[in-house]
């Protein structure tokens, strides 16, 4: 796919600012010969570079470059609650999976057979019957929990590269980013450890929703899509049925009290047992449950649990080694290594490990050292 700077654009964007293209040059560190190019069409910008222009000039990733929307990087944000996706999220977004594709040559082979979910439906009985051929995929009775290692496993079988970041809790726009590299035939799933543990199952089989229905990615029918697929597959109907049961047999008080078990047994946050059990009375045409999702939402921040990081690395901060460890122990994940032979190979310096990561530099410098030992 060839890839040309939207000329005009920027000589509109250069005039409003009453700049030449010599100021351009000066701004971004490269000759302007080197901008010339660009607008002629005869060369295109080096990947930190294009993420430079456009945040010189503020121009959004389809303003700054005409491309062939076939082989475009498609992203996916699974945010955090009361987020706003704005352009500039989706931009640098854009410039994360153009950066990826300089990556992906250092991969180890991907797995041509991968699982397509086709016609995904949010109705509850088309998706209780994908749920339980999943389930049945990965080798768990209608009523097992899912444990985190059955979701990971899923991800390198289906072509999709695991990437755990550390966000913090607060500071960061998303909790997980999923950026299609459609080409290339990729997928790299940025997962937040610094999130909830009842929370990160949930993120996790939405991402895994993601991988398995790569035509409605970056889609708000792949979003719908995901998060009740993520519900069913880790509170299924069986489950819910015998809930809904138990808790509808006593007061209020009780019902609380089955919710909270409930999600404790199956390691999810008690919003999701409540959400699934009131799909499953829904669908029966039965009474809901007596409590309000705002009820169950002060619930669920009463019982927070530890965060992803503090299980892994207590304490946190953590080493880099130990991190970049847990990435491919834990998560069964090929992303550093793969970094690590593109640094060794092409001298891929720190800035591309902050860009590709979107990590404080300070940060990137410290990986950067620990990859290249």
């Amino acid at each position: 796919m060839q890839k040309v700077i939207h000329s005009e654009n920027i000589k509109q964007s250069l005039q409003a600012r009453g700049w030449k293209q010599k100021d351009l040059a000066e701004a971004l560190g490269v000759t302007a010969q080197s901008v010339t190019n660009w607008l002629r069409g005869s060369d295109f910008p080096r990947p930190d570079k294009l993420l430079k222009l456009a945040t010189t000039l503020q121009l959004g990733f389809d303003k700054l470059v005409k491309t062939d929307t076939v082989g475009q990087p498609v992203v996916a944000f699974r945010k955090k609650a009361g987020a706003k996706t704005t352009d500039a999220h989706i931009d640098k977004a854009m410039v994360m999976g153009a950066l990826l594709r300089a990556l992906v040559p250092f991969l180890p082979p991907m797995p041509a057979l991968r699982l397509q979910l086709s016609a995904p439906s949010t109705d509850y009985e088309p998706l209780q019957t994908v749920v339980s051929q999943v389930r049945a995929r990965l080798g768990l009775g209608e009523e097992a929990a899912v444990a985190y290692q059955d979701l990971i496993g899923e991800f390198g079988a289906n072509g999709a590269v695991v990437a755990p970041v550390l966000w913090g809790q607060k500071q960061n726009h998303k909790n997980a980013l999923h950026i299609l590299l459609p080409q290339e035939n990729v997928t790299f799933i940025f997962l937040n450890l610094d999130t909830h543990q009842e929370d990160f199952k949930f993120w996790m089989a939405h991402e895994l929703a993601h991988v398995y229905t790569p035509d409605l990615a970056g889609k708000e029918a792949g979003e719908d899509f995901a998060d009740a697929f993520a519900g069913a597959l880790l509170f299924p109907r069986a489950v819910a049925s015998k809930t809904y049961g138990h808790a509808r047999t006593g007061n209020k008080t009780t019902e609380a009290k089955v919710l909270t078990e409930q999600a404790k047994a199956y390691g999810i946050s008690v919003f999701s047992v409540f959400s699934e059990v009131n799909r499953y009375a829904h669908s029966q045409d039965l009474p809901p449950l007596r409590h309000t999702a705002e009820q169950i939402h002060q619930m669920r921040q009463i019982q927070r649990g530890k965060t992803m990081s503090e299980e892994l690395f207590a304490p946190v901060p953590t080493e880099p080694g130990a991190y970049i460890a847990a990435t491919r122990n834990t998560f069964k994940s090929a992303f550093f290594e793969s970094l690590q032979r593109m640094i060794k190979n092409k001298e891929t310096g720190t800035g591309y490990i902050q860009q590709v990561m979107d990590i404080p530099m300070q940060d990137a410098i410290a990986l950067h050292g620990e990859l290249i030992d």
